[in-house]
């Protein structure tokens, strides 16, 4: 299916029910018409990261159903899937195969070597310095083959996640075979997770590396070219980053929305998220929350050094059951960058204030992406948090089938699926079509949204002091 410009629902196979099947009949039912799109995240065998460290790309796992259930969920709405470029499972029988065989193994070149990668007398401590990193050691783990010889490999994220050298034959014939078998089976587009990560090369840090980068990503468009999906690829960093990679024509994440609305909504000002929503090209994909934290990185030279520090002191003081330590070592944190909580909790649970960061999403340039526990206005899952350590568990909720029929009949949620059916059904917010923003006060914030031939309008008028608002589409006042 092509992607249609609706909203895609971002969700685990087991979040929403216990499994696709499930999650399918929650689509049909109690989320009927507000969503158009699924980001499914990753169901393969996975070691790790809640998926992200994969050992097969070509099952699902069967604790989440079958391909057959995927495909069927593709036939009714466009689906997103993720590919790991930078990393995949030390579990692999890629990787076994090469601990086994070491040297003779067929995958050995698959890995990235960090000892062969240094010259002589290298890394320095300014070498590992120079690195930009998600953790606080240098990005490498040791293996010990069969034999009992021993090599460094490079290893930016977990413990089971190992980098790939992509720069290599086994590596690019791996990637292109995955990718072509994920269309087969009903991929409309594929996120390239980690992607900025995945060239290394001598003397940079080793982030969004030029000109590499933009070969990798255009071996990936060819790899692709005669299989009708679409590349998206994941940076969470400044926003110029994603913005040269709009310049090539691909979607891209607005990730800075996230601390852009916080701002905007905890001081009741409208220009810098105005100015911001101004700058946004139409291509891209809207975020308030996703699997990971909320990127404070993302937002910088849009914010302010000082706003960006108000809206993360905020957070913290008005956000329920949001703590610093939360975000820390303490609870495995790897992102320095990102704060642990739902954007819900980050609002202090407010309907009204959360409502009004939903109706700035949609009207906002682009489709919007909705996390499962944003479409359901969840809270801060403190028992979940404490039961693993893992700070990013506080906003991955397991919602039972039960549960979800229990949440939509909350005001707060009912409201947010008519304001997604409206976003839906409403040609206004044609991606080809216009979006002009102002700011009647220093507190409002208007928004008109047309499209192309400028025959249909829906114009978004918000108060972010008193959170008052008015949507009109063609005249019309929409009530949600």
């Amino acid at each position: 299916m092509a992607i249609t410009n609706k909203v895609m629902l971002i969700t685990y196979p087991d979040s929403l029910g216990k499994n696709i099947q499930e999650l399918t009949d929650v689509l049909h039912t109690d989320l009927k018409g507000a969503v158009g799109g699924v980001h499914l995240l990753p169901f393969f065998p996975s070691t790790g990261d809640r998926g992200f460290a994969p050992t097969d790309y070509s099952v699902v796992d069967p604790q989440f159903g079958t391909w057959a259930d995927v495909e069927k969920l593709g036939k009714e709405y466009y689906l997103m899937f993720d590919f790991m470029i930078n990393h995949i499972s030390r579990q692999s029988k890629y990787y076994r195969d090469f601990q086994a065989n070491g040297a003779n193994s067929k995958y050995a070149e698959l890995f990235l070597s960090w000892d062969k990668f240094w010259p002589e007398n290298r890394p320095t401590q300014a070498d590992v310095d120079l690195i930009y990193k998600r953790k606080d050691k240098a990005p490498y783990q040791e293996i010990t083959f069969a034999d009992g010889s021993r090599e460094k490999l490079w290893n930016t994220f977990g413990e089971e996640q190992i980098d790939l050298d992509v720069r290599k034959k086994v590596t690019k014939q791996f990637i292109k075979e995955t990718l072509t078998q994920l269309v087969a089976h009903g991929a409309d587009i594929i996120r390239l997770d980690a992607f900025a990560y995945a060239v290394k090369k001598l003397d940079t840090n080793d982030f969004f590396v030029e000109p590499e980068i933009w070969d990798l990503l255009a071996e990936v468009k060819a790899d692709l070219a005669d299989q009708g999906a679409t590349i998206l690829p994941e940076i969470h960093e400044h926003y110029s980053y994603p913005f040269k990679i709009a310049k090539h024509g691909y979607f891209i994440y607005d990730f800075a929305l996230p601390m852009v609305t916080l701002y905007s909504i905890y001081s009741g000002k409208t220009e810098r998220l105005a100015n911001w929503l101004k700058q946004c090209p139409m291509k891209q994909f809207t975020t308030l929350d996703t699997h990971d934290g909320i990127g404070v990185v993302d937002a910088r030279d849009i914010l302010t050094p000082e706003e960006v520090e108000y809206t993360s002191n905020e957070l913290y003081r008005v956000g329920a059951n949001v703590k610093r330590k939360y975000s820390s070592a303490e609870y495995h944190n790897l992102d320095i960058y990102q704060i642990n909580t739902s954007f819900y909790s980050a609002l202090g649970d407010d309907d009204r204030k959360y409502f009004m960061a939903r109706l700035l999403q949609v009207f906002a340039p682009g489709i919007p992406q909705v996390y499962y526990v944003g479409m359901l206005a969840g809270k801060n899952d403190l028992e979940l948090l404490e039961q693993t350590k893992e700070g990013r568990n506080i906003n991955r909720h397991y919602y039972s089938r039960q549960e979800v029929g229990e949440e939509v009949q909350r005001p707060v949620v009912k409201a947010l699926l008519n304001l997604f059916r409206f976003r839906n059904r409403s040609a206004a917010f044609d991606l080809d079509g216009a979006i002009e923003v102002s700011t009647p006060s220093e507190h409002e914030l208007k928004i008109t949204r047309t499209n192309k031939d400028r025959s249909q309008v829906a114009t978004l008028v918000a108060d972010l002091q008193t959170m008052n608002y008015q949507v009109t589409e063609n005249g019309q006042t929409i009530e949600f």
